[in-house]
């Protein structure tokens, strides 16, 4: 799997040299080499979602690691300069205070780019859509986000992975891939000390 990403990623820098490539893969099973493959190849963008909250991957990524997920994240920054995405979809059950702590969980690997958007179940069989978030509260974790120190926040009722991706190349000058080493980046990361300062208390569930 990660050598068909690499090569077409190869075929678009050398037959399309001025398109902008973000590539959205799995977690590899927690396999470094095939990240490597992947990051090795330049992407602009690495994008691995992690979908939702640590307490729901049994019901909705059966197959996942949120861990994994975050060390696959935080291995691609090391690995390369470009710029990472994850997104998390809101709606099928998860607390405020998870939201809180899963955005806290991605800033502390440094996660760059972050999308927020409303769950929809796919089927009958999968986990069903418990409410629809209303877009004050989008708003209020963006502000959030940003706060924590990603660069960049989508979140909307309509946000997915690829929403306004042109916004971001843009943003990040991805042909220029940024020259901030990973430890210039962390310190606009907050303390762990304060990362736990997000008000929950407008969507506690009562």
């Amino acid at each position: 799997g990660a050598r068909i990403f690499a090569r077409t990623i190869h075929a678009l820098h050398t037959r399309c040299p001025q398109t902008t490539i973000e590539v959205l893969i799995p977690d590899f099973k927690g396999d470094r080499e095939a990240l490597k493959t992947v990051m090795d190849a330049g992407p602009d963008i690495l994008n691995h979602n992690v979908e939702t909250v640590p307490r729901l991957y049994p019901d909705m990524r059966p197959q996942a690691s949120y861990r994994r997920s975050l060390e696959l994240l935080e291995r691609a920054g090391a690995m390369s300069p470009a710029p990472t995405k994850s997104g998390i979809m809101l709606g099928a059950g998860e607390t405020a205070e998870e939201v809180a702590q899963t955005l806290r969980d991605l800033a502390a690997v440094h996660c760059d780019i972050l999308t927020i958007g409303q769950y929809l179940s796919p089927s009958g069989r999968h986990v069903q859509v418990e409410r629809f978030i209303p877009p004050e509260e989008f708003d209020h974790w963006r502000i959030c986000a940003l706060e924590l120190g990603f660069r960049h926040v989508e979140s909307g009722p309509l946000v997915r992975s690829s929403y306004h991706a042109e916004r971001q190349v843009n943003e990040f000058q991805v042909k220029a891939i940024r020259t901030a080493t990973r430890s210039a980046i962390a310190e606009c990361i907050p303390p762990a000390d304060a990362l736990h300062q997000i008000d929950t208390t407008p969507f506690q569930k009562e």
